[in-house]
């Protein structure tokens, strides 16, 4: 990706040192699967992620801020670069529709950090909290990607940030408060079919970003492979094959491999939302 040159956002909230403090530690395949169960999108997440808010409180009295690493130096620099092309694309793309984009805020943290929708920690993975709008995110997520899912590159992680900001574009819309309400009102299995929608929709947003980052010279040679590897990395099916052999298409509550990649692609494609309607779609 040609990011070392381009403009940062604004929008960054740095509690590193002060969250939990050490660093955040790589997951096993068992950890991402438990992220994927609801972190992404705003529920509460104490009961998933383990810690107490009290606990994490008189932690971060007792960390010291390290310095961080040349490469979380990197990444935190390529985030930043990455939010801001998402907030020229969505900006423009809300103006085109007679309406005003609401910048979110990405928090960086090592560890743990609390937010209103409950203790987050590195466990839980990048998510993003629709109550502050803003998208939480451990560096060290990288290495997870890279070690334990085989999703390795700048454009990997873009992906993963551009998810988030899809999430944050549905809340702006309506949809995601739609969606927890009729959760709420329907079997587990239903509800878990809503949060795959829920998900899948956020691939495509992700991928409309990517529709306009390409055609403004951001990705080079091989960059939309690495973003395609990334979905297919963190399909349902294909994370609960790897933990225990086999998979169970009732619980999955972001998608197969081969539908994330799918509604990615279409996204990149297209670069139009209104082809991201995956309610629409059995």
């Amino acid at each position: 990706m040609r990011w070392q040159d381009r403009e940062g956002s604004n929008n960054i909230e740095d509690r590193r040192g002060s969250s939990g403090g050490g660093g955040g530690k790589s997951l096993s395949i068992i950890g991402i699967i438990v992220l994927l169960v609801g972190a992404y999108y705003g529920v509460d997440l104490s009961g998933l992620v383990g810690g107490n808010a009290a606990l994490t409180q008189q932690t971060q009295t007792q960390q010291t801020k390290s310095a961080p690493s040349q490469q979380e130096q990197e990444l935190a620099k390529l985030s930043s670069v990455v939010l801001k092309e998402t907030e020229n694309v969505w900006g423009a793309y809300f103006q085109k529709a007679g309406a005003k984009y609401k910048n979110p805020t990405m928090v960086f943290y090592s560890s743990a950090t609390s937010t209103p929708c409950g203790t987050g920690q590195a466990s839980a993975g990048p998510f993003y909290c629709p109550v502050d709008n803003k998208l939480y995110i451990d560096l060290s997520f990288y290495d997870t990607m890279k070690n334990q899912l085989g999703a390795e590159g700048d454009a990997a992680f873009a992906y993963v940030i551009a998810h988030e900001v899809g999430h944050h574009v549905q809340t702006l819309l309506g949809t995601i408060q739609k969606v927890h309400q009729a959760q709420s009102q329907v079997s587990q299995k239903e509800s878990n079919a809503l949060s795959v929608k829920l998900e899948l929709q956020a691939d495509c947003y992700a991928g409309v970003w990517g529709y306009y980052a390409q055609k403004d010279g951001l990705f080079e040679a091989g960059d939309i492979e690495e973003a395609y590897n990334a979905a297919e990395s963190v399909g349902d099916d294909t994370l609960q094959e790897r933990a225990q052999g086999y998979s169970v298409p009732h619980t999955f509550t972001h998608g197969s491999s081969a539908n994330r990649k799918q509604w990615l692609q279409r996204g990149l494609q297209t670069g139009d939302i209104n082809q991201c309607n995956t309610f629409a779609t059995s």
